[in-house]
């Protein structure tokens, strides 16, 4: 994923206390997991994702 995409993503998760993970996105949103950069609640019907201390380091420092 690129840098760009990345930020995108973060800034939505970021505006939101839980962002509801939209269908079809869930490698991407998976990636972001896998940087550090999110944590995916999986235990709900509806996946959701929650940026991390690691997440808004990189949306406002890069």
């Amino acid at each position: 994923m690129e840098r760009a995409e990345i930020k995108s993503l973060l800034e939505v998760i970021e505006q939101q206390v839980s962002s509801s993970i939209l269908g079809g996105m869930d490698e991407q949103y998976e990636e972001l997991e896998s940087l550090g950069f999110i944590t995916i609640n999986k235990q709900a019907v509806q996946w959701s994702a929650t940026i991390t201390p690691a997440g808004v380091d990189f949306l406002h420092n890069n």
